[in-house]
């Protein structure tokens, strides 16, 4: 798959894709990611990218002309159509099932926003799609793109030593949408706390068992929207529902 990343900042791009565990995704090319910057597409001796917003009011606005311009250089190389993804809060929050559907995807272009915003002309005109990390707004798109691109390459196949890493992860099917349950490792005593003596019994069914467990209460007390929609789509048993009944304070 390949990703193109319109940034004016590219240089940032540079740990996440020579840093840990996920570069091999990225050196190997299963993830495929070209950094453009839209001001190689500006005009004059300044290559001018942004300008003031018609109306007044504060900040710069990214203008529509260099960005329309790089996207077209992309899309010819590319010699296929692909979605054109913008970062802003405006779009849908990215969850566990976006992610999955862009790593089985062929990629897209990422256009990583900066300043008050970019030219909506350029938005409605070429713009598929918009994502958001959540309710807050950062100083531009590219820790998103980062997030996104992340995200995608840890679920590619040989990226991760197991399988079961990614399987295991919070929001995934495989738990049922639910979060995770906590992890230990050694020592068996830490600070006065000791391992949780289930996990040391070598019973893998009681084991298992107290992993559901602790999931279904990490999710009711911090997620309970999770455990809704895990009901809803009937993956909650009977024995789930008796521990959620206990959580809620019934009897």
């Amino acid at each position: 798959m390949r990703f193109d990343v319109v940034t004016l900042f590219p240089e940032l791009f540079a740990p996440l894709l020579t840093s840990g565990i996920t570069r091999r995704a990225y050196e190997s090319a299963q993830v495929d990611v070209r950094l453009v910057n839209p001001r190689d597409f500006a005009d004059g001796n300044y290559r001018r990218v942004d300008d003031r917003p018609f109306g007044g009011g504060p900040g710069m606005v990214m203008m529509a002309e260099p960005l329309a311009q790089c996207l077209g250089s992309i899309q010819l190389q590319r010699g296929e159509a692909a979605p054109v993804v913008l970062f802003s809060p405006v779009g849908k929050p990215l969850d566990h099932a976006d992610v999955t559907r862009w790593a089985n995807s062929s990629g897209a272009i990422l256009v990583c926003g900066r300043y008050e915003g970019i030219d909506q002309r350029f938005i409605d005109t070429c713009v598929t799609e918009q994502i958001s990390l959540g309710d807050f707004v950062l100083s531009g798109g590219e820790i998103a793109a980062m997030a996104l691109l992340d995200a995608v390459a840890r679920l590619q196949p040989g990226v991760l030593n197991a399988i079961e890493s990614h399987q295991q992860d919070s929001f995934n099917p495989e738990l049922d949408g639910l979060l995770d349950c906590p992890h230990y490792t050694r020592p068996e005593a830490w600070s006065g706390i000791t391992v949780p003596d289930v996990l040391l019994s070598g019973h893998h069914a009681q084991i298992a068992r107290w992993r559901r467990e602790q999931r279904l209460a990490i999710t009711f007390r911090l997620r309970p929207d999770l455990i809704t929609a895990a009901r809803q789509r009937g993956r909650l048993s009977p024995a789930d529902e008796e521990l959620l009944i206990k959580l809620a304070g019934g009897v």
